[in-house]
């Protein structure tokens, strides 16, 4: 049998393989604890050497990383996907089955902002369904206090955005 770091590192690859969205650090997370397989600290560890392996790269925004699969993350999980025990298999399944709507819309908003050399802040709002990003969208605004509002309300905002710049702009 393979040790527990592997068998954690060779999870988190599978499960990246099984969705077509990136996930998030808390989503990853969430799943080795509620499984009760390990702590928070062992799952932050096996993230980090995995991205340090370039298996999973990080994607990251003022208040969020997500995490994709990479091709050599794709290859090195061909070659040991057999490490994998049924057991495992059957919860990372029930887990994704059970989450996959909320993994989803978790990851089909993004929101981060930046300083611009004018001194204003770019807002830069993203709504992706299957990759494909349906809103890339950019405002600047004045203050961080702004950049900040419009990233906290973009997210339950999004698809009423979306309806409204879709039914002006097709008209």
């Amino acid at each position: 049998m393979a040790e527990p770091l592997t068998i954690y590192k060779l999870t988190i690859l599978n499960m990246l393989e099984k969705v077509d969205f990136p996930l998030t650090n808390t989503q990853i997370s969430n799943f080795f604890l509620e499984q009760e397989y390990t702590d928070y600290f062992r799952v932050q560890q096996v993230i980090g050497e995995l991205v340090d392996a370039d298996l999973i790269r990080p994607e990251s925004t003022h208040s969020n990383t997500q995490y994709v699969l990479t091709d050599a993350g794709t290859q090195t999980l061909g070659f040991f996907k057999d490490k994998i025990t049924e057991a495992i298999e059957r919860d990372t399944l029930a887990y994704l089955e059970k989450n996959k709507l909320q993994l989803r819309n978790e990851n089909s908003t993004l929101s981060d902002f930046y300083k611009t050399s004018n001194l204003d802040y770019a807002v830069r709002l993203q709504y992706r369904q299957k990759g494909v990003n349906l809103i890339d969208l950019t405002l600047t605004v004045k203050t961080r206090e702004q950049a900040e509002a419009i990233c906290a309300n973009w997210k339950n905002a999004t698809e009423d955005v979306y309806g409204y710049l879709m039914d002006i702009l097709i008209k």
